[in-house]
């Protein structure tokens, strides 16, 4: 193994793991670099030549002679510099996949563009105060047609973030780190390890403020992060693509991420309902066993907004079809009717891969030539559940309407099962079970699909339900016997169109450069998927998923692409899910995802672990998705999916999960036991609890997740957001701000009944009983901290709306009236928004926006008053200490609350008790 990995351009550096190879740093040292000339200004930034300095180094790659060099000073935060061939041959992100942002011009750009010419590098500086965010001295550039390196300087032990998806420390790690962006099938989502999704955008915070480096890049690579004689220092090494960087000038981190959100794009708003509780498990037997835990909720007293369904539903787990014995369409028809009057929801898994045999929908897959192809012409073949499957083609010009087509066929409302929402799994893509080079599947899909569960008649009766869902023999019960099961076909039956392939890309439309090696790049990036871990030392980069020779519709390579997939089928799922119902909000939850994702869909943390540590996981990777990039719709696995859950942790994190946007307990199949809150006692306690809480905060969420919809202001937040100011809080993970008041401050460790909670200098208030704590910028310990409960902490200053109480479904919810909770601030004041509007809609008929401000006893609201105006404030709770000089003068905690019948029609004002 060690020498195959030495033969393809690694050396192993002393002192490191012995998993972790470097580029060869002695063949890279003798790239000559770049030098600059043609170098002209403008009033927007400057363009140059790049030509190279030396004898070409050809260490993984041809270099290129010459590169294109543009310097953009977009707006006065935002800085655009790309490097790339003058030729336009290079392969760069399509903007049909990520649109570039309009360049708005800069009177007074915070940045500032330096260059040296030769040997030619790049900084970026504070124009306030000159300091360097971005030095690219640090080493030579390298541009090779398979390999790029850019290296830049940073300050001694940076506090650094971002550059996901991963499991690795929140800060992240600082000596002898790389961060590998490739998208692969992650069960148990692993540490050091590249994940489902890529997101190579990093936030760097600094006492004299924050900035952020956004690499538009989705070709593999590695972000190195370590330190040398040179210094500290960040290296990306990539297998090609462009240059392609923008740079963000904060200063503060939220203005870091609201200038991000320029680029990437904003997320997209979410429909209220979504923000309810979440039901789901791989492995239930039936649509009956769906439907019972349907009812043992209802039983048990526990809010259930949606029930899921994993892929059990299907026939033989083939996608757009529903197993005839277990999922009859009868049944299923009957489960989503039942739903529907309740005032719930349903949502279906939907994977890419579709199985190659001869049923209708890869039939007319194969129709509309849909499906990847081999470069003869023929469909190329993995392996998923169903067996053997043919890969959809995301930019070929049928995909959308084979796309709505199958939709419209399997989840008609009228003849289908109608579903609400969407689950996207499986999309990196993953070919799990075929091993590169995949020239087998029909011998790797042995034992695919999976055993079915028995069929049994529904076993017992179930008050309430359609007749479907009776035993035999009950009155109420259907005559209708259940299907036969289906013989599999002959997959040789199956004629799929030959498009035959371009043999050589068009030039000047970034196709490509020709003649690379798109299966064996002599750079081996740190894929944990590889064929013999932990290099890609046998093409690695393609397995267990599509291999990268594979060329679309358009001639881009999967080599190129590959990290696009999973983003390009949630666009392409919002844009069909809209087109089955045209004027409400999609509402979709994915797996992989690539920066702009959150235009488009929420995110589900993966196949975690029923583990404290995948616990404790879930605070960081939610606040990374919802804080820096900007898919703010998150949450993990709640209680954990793999694995057997534990009465203690599944409480624990009932209450946890309760203050993540995305709130769903799910997991695997059978052994794992079940997990539903309802299955113990304490577990039904906490969940209860906390979604009484989680209820009656839901508006003041919802408002926030609108915020970050209109400016990408976090709704979900790290504690150094709100103080950037205090180094106690810039490497805090477990503890965070759920919007922009309400501290959550859990429990993380096993049997542990307190907790030790970090409140900077500011004002606090404990939520359950007002009392006033002042922080002092260290640690308090919070004693007796109950399996049900879970320390939240107000923020002096924010003013919270609050339903007056929970309900069983968010529907019900809405018709509750609204009170006002008023924590004063250290100045005496305190402010709050409350946003809303009917919670489904594309384009709304009329909203309700308005700003709350308390100072001096006196609470004003003034805003727009479009939606809502049966709703009322019945009561005002201030709290605060009481003046100096009334009553005993101390200033003691005080909590003060006034019952008033406002209606939300107008302007209003209130007279309150002056507290401060």
């Amino acid at each position: 193994m060690a020498l195959r990995l030495l033969s393809l351009g690694f050396l192993a550096v002393s002192g490191l793991a012995q998993d972790l190879l470097y580029p060869e740093y002695d063949k890279l040292a003798k790239c000559p670099g770049y030098k600059a000339s043609n170098v002209k200004t403008s009033a927007t930034g400057l363009t140059a030549t790049l030509t190279l300095a030396g004898t070409a180094c050809n260490v993984y790659g041809d270099d290129l002679r010459e590169l294109r060099l543009e310097v953009s000073y977009e707006t006065d935060s935002r800085l655009h510099v790309k490097i790339q061939d003058p030729a336009n041959n290079v392969y760069q992100v399509p903007a049909s996949v990520f649109p570039r942002p309009p360049s708005k011009g800069s009177r007074r750009p915070a940045l500032k563009f330096d260059y040296k010419t030769n040997p030619f590098s790049f900084s970026v500086t504070r124009a306030s105060n000159n300091e360097v965010l971005f030095d690219t001295s640090a080493a030579s550039l390298v541009f090779e047609s398979q390999y790029l390196r850019l290296r830049t300087k940073l300050p001694n032990n940076p506090n650094l973030y971002g550059l996901g998806e991963h499991s690795d420390p929140f800060r992240l790690k600082t000596s002898r780190y790389v961060r590998t962006l490739w998208s692969q099938d992650s069960f148990g989502v692993p540490d050091n390890s590249n994940l489902y999704g890529n997101h190579p955008v990093y936030f760097e915070h600094r006492k004299t403020g924050s900035h952020g480096v956004f690499f538009l890049n989705s070709n593999g690579m590695d972000v190195v992060i370590d330190k040398d004689s040179g210094g500290q220092y960040l290296e990306y090494n990539t297998l090609g693509g462009v240059l392609d960087f923008w740079f963000f000038a904060g200063p503060s981190p939220v203005e870091v991420a609201k200038q991000y959100a320029e680029v990437a794009g904003l997320p997209a708003m979410m429909p209220y309902w979504s923000l309810g509780f979440h039901q789901c498990r791989y492995g239930y037997q039936d649509a009956f066993e769906v439907a019972e835990v349907v009812q043992n909720y209802s039983v048990a007293g526990i809010p259930l907004e949606t029930m899921w369904t994993d892929i059990d539903y299907m026939d033989r787990r083939r996608g757009f079809s529903l197993d005839p014995q277990r999922f009859p369409k009868e049944m299923m028809r009957g489960l989503v009717d039942h739903l529907h009057s309740k005032r719930q929801k349903y949502i279906l898994m939907v994977n890419p891969s579709v199985a190659y045999q001869d049923y209708a929908p890869f039939q007319r897959g194969v129709v509309d030539d849909i499906f990847l192809k081999r470069e003869n012409g023929s469909i190329w073949k993995g392996v998923v559940w169903p067996g053997v499957v043919g890969f959809p083609d995301w930019f070929h010009p049928n995909i959308s309407k084979f796309w709505n087509n199958e939709f419209d066929i399997m989840f008609n409302p009228s003849t289908g099962v109608d579903i609400d929402g969407l689950w996207i799994d499986m999309n990196e893509p993953s070919n799990f079970p075929c091993y590169f080079p995949c020239d087998n599947p029909d011998a790797a899909a042995i034992g695919f699909p999976p055993e079915p569960p028995a069929v049994r008649e529904p076993p017992r009766p179930l008050p309430g339900w359609p007749p479907e869902f009776q035993p035999a023999g009950t009155s109420k019960r259907s005559t209708h016997p259940l299907a036969p099961p289906q013989a599999l076909p002959i997959r040789g039956a199956v004629t799929p169109k030959t498009h035959i392939l371009p043999p050589r890309q068009e030039s000047g439309k970034q196709l490509g450069l020709p003649g690379r090696d798109l299966l064996y790049p002599k750079y081996a990036i740190h894929n944990r998927a590889a064929y013999n871990a932990p290099m890609n030392a046998q093409g690695g980069i393609s397995n267990k998923t599509i291999n990268t020779d594979v060329r679309h519709y358009n001639s881009l390579a999967e080599y190129d692409v590959h990290n696009l997939y999973g983003s390009m089928m949630s666009t392409q799922c919002a844009a069909t899910m809209q087109h089955r119902r045209p004027a409400l909000r999609p509402f979709i939850i994915t797996r992989s995802t690539f920066s702009g994702a959150g235009r488009s869909v929420g995110k589900w943390l993966g196949d975690n672990y029923s583990s404290w540590w995948h616990y404790r996981l879930s605070i960081r990777s939610m606040l990374a998705f919802a804080s820096f990039y900007q898919i703010p719709m998150v949450g993990a696995d709640v209680c954990g999916f793999a694995g057997n859950t534990t009465e203690d942790l599944c409480a624990r994190w009932a209450t946890l999960g309760a203050f993540a946007p995305f709130y769903r307990n799910h997991v695997e199949y059978m052994p794992s036991i079940s997990q539903e809150f309802y299955r113990w006692e304490i577990v039904a306690k906490a969940a209860k609890k906390a979604i009484e809480i989680r209820y009656r905060l839901l508006d003041y969420i919802y408002t926030a997740l609108e915020g970050q919809s209109k400016d990408g202001t976090p709704s979900v937040s790290p504690m150094w957001f709100a103080y950037p100011k205090d180094e106690n809080t810039w490497g805090l993970e477990e503890q965070y701000f759920y919007g922009d008041a309400l501290l959550v401050a859990p429990v993380v460790e096993e049997g542990a009944t307190s907790v030790e909670v970090y409140l900077p200098r500011d004002v606090f208030y404990d939520w359950y009983t007002g009392k006033r704590i002042e922080g002092q910028g260290r640690k308090i310990k919070v004693d007796g901290v109950g399996l049900t409960d879970i320390p939240l902490y107000l923020k002096g200053g924010v003013i919270v709306p609050l339903r007056t109480q929970g309900a069983m479904t968010t529907d019900e919810l809405r018709q509750r009236d609204f009170e006002l909770v008023v924590p004063v601030g250290k100045d005496g004041t305190a402010k709050g928004r409350l946003y809303l509007d009917d919670g489904v809609s594309l384009v709304q008929k009329g909203v309700t926006d308005v700003e709350f401000k308390y100072a001096k006893g006196k609470l004003t609201a003034k805003g727009k008053f479009g939606f809502g105006g049966k709703l009322k404030i019945k009561k005002v709770t201030v709290l605060g200490k009481a003046k100096k000089g009334k009553r005993d003068g101390s200033g003691e905690s005080e909590e003060v609350s006034v019952q008033v019948d406002v209606p939300l029609t107008g302007d209003f004002e209130i007279d309150l008790p002056e507290l401060e």
